[in-house]
């Protein structure tokens, strides 16, 4: 606790860490970004297959830029492809996926919302490793919180960016629209690694992504 009594963000990554290694992920804490890349260096292999997800935080890390110019790995580019659904489906078989989440809650849970489905389907099964980068903005209390982060800051700002004219564009906040453009069709809440480690969940101590 602090002189007011609130819990400090180190406070928050150090019980957020126990929790998620209790619930069998792994978990790094790193000072920043370049920081991170180092890890990622250490996690990623010659010759092995990675993968991306759709992420705001791994362009702000450095991340996609890093892999685009890797030249030792199979590197999954989402961004450069006429056809994007094959490689999210070829991505579900890759070695290393690297992804971002929504929210981490306090008491180790991963809470995502996504369109398609492809970077929550690779975070629950397929690939051999998933690398989870999150910033310590998007750590939460809870699952309610979680839910809140999304609704109030995460979709709303995503669907301006993608330039969905969803209701959130304009209103700021969702109200869970019929449209055919929104962008939240799947919510996933991950508990647990259900391999040991196989989910990785590096958290940054800087704001990143939304």
């Amino acid at each position: 606790m602090d002189d007011h009594g609130k819990v400090t963000l180190e406070n928050q990554i150090t019980m957020c860490k126990a929790k998620l290694e209790l619930h069998q992920f792994k978990v790094s804490v790193v000072e920043n970004k370049e920081e991170c890349i180092e890890l990622l260096k250490e996690c990623i292999s010659p010759a092995e297959t990675v993968a991306v997800g759709g992420s705001m935080t791994l362009f702000e890390a450095g991340i996609i830029d890093y892999l685009e110019h890797k030249t030792d790995i199979h590197y999954l580019d989402r961004y450069h492809t006429e056809d994007a659904v094959e490689i999210y489906h070829q991505s579900l078989l890759s070695d290393v996926y690297i992804t971002s989440s929504n929210a981490v809650t306090l008491d180790g849970k991963l809470y995502n919302v996504d369109g398609t489905g492809n970077r929550v389907a690779a975070l629950t099964y397929g690939p051999d490793r998933v690398l989870v980068v999150v910033g310590w903005n998007k750590l939460v209390k809870d699952i309610d919180s979680a839910i809140e982060r999304v609704e109030q800051i995460a979709a709303p700002t995503n669907a301006v960016r993608l330039n969905r004219g969803t209701p959130c564009t304009t209103l700021g906040y969702c109200v869970h629209c019929e449209s055919e453009k929104r962008i939240c069709s799947t919510q996933v809440i991950t508990t647990r690694s259900h391999i040991k480690e196989r989910i990785h969940v590096i958290i940054v101590k800087e704001n990143l992504g939304y």
